[in-house]
């Protein structure tokens, strides 16, 4: 861990959704997921979670996996956006405290901590989280920190993505093993990677 244009999303075969079966939906997969696990996920769970037909989400969706990424998508631009409009030294700290957050206390961010578990041994999964959801977020980070430096307000001596993989790996290892992530860690990676050399001590 994201051109300026939002996710790319899957197109979706069959009618026209009806928007509230569609949340209903989203909203199941991401409380079951919390509740009992990837694992235990399943179609017939959701639908029975959501008050839906099973057919019907196969007709949306071909997978657990898809659900979970568009809760992911949705979740993800409306609790943590990436800064794209003049971005400064403090929106970038406030991202990766809002990211942060995010998985620590937030029901989608364990969505994003299983898709990533689940990443490491399914080839298929692997895909679809880079090409919907890693892929087109990093774009954005990287076009953020370019607008950063470009307007002088960071200086990274490492390269656009080593950068945004300095910045978020400790705080995703931390998520990923249970660890608290404290607000110190973020400010110690924020000076050290992204401070211009001459602000430094």
């Amino acid at each position: 861990m994201p051109a300026t244009s939002s996710p790319r999303r899957r197109p979706h075969s069959g009618s026209r959704r009806d928007e509230a079966a569609r949340l209903a939906v989203l909203h199941a997969a991401d409380d079951l997921l919390a509740e009992h696990g990837f694992g235990a996920l399943t179609i017939e769970a959701i639908a029975r979670r959501a008050g839906v037909a099973k057919q019907t989400i196969y007709r949306w969706w071909p997978s657990k996996v898809e659900i979970l990424l568009d809760t992911l998508i949705e979740d993800s631009e409306k609790r943590f956006p990436v800064p794209v409009e003049k971005p400064t030294a403090e929106s970038i700290r406030g991202y990766l405290h809002g990211f942060a957050r995010f998985l620590s206390h937030d029901p989608a961010g364990k969505v994003l901590l299983a898709l990533i578990a689940e990443a490491q041994h399914d080839p298929g999964t692997a895909k679809s989280f880079h090409e919907r959801y890693l892929g087109p977020r990093r774009a954005q980070e990287r076009d953020m920190l370019a607008q950063a430096i470009e307007a002088g307000e960071v200086s990274p001596e490492l390269a656009p993505d080593a950068t945004m993989d300095a910045l978020v790996g400790p705080i995703v290892y931390r998520a990923l093993t249970g660890t608290s992530i404290p607000p110190g860690l973020i400010d110690t990676l924020i000076e050290v990677l992204l401070t211009p050399r001459s602000k430094h001590p």
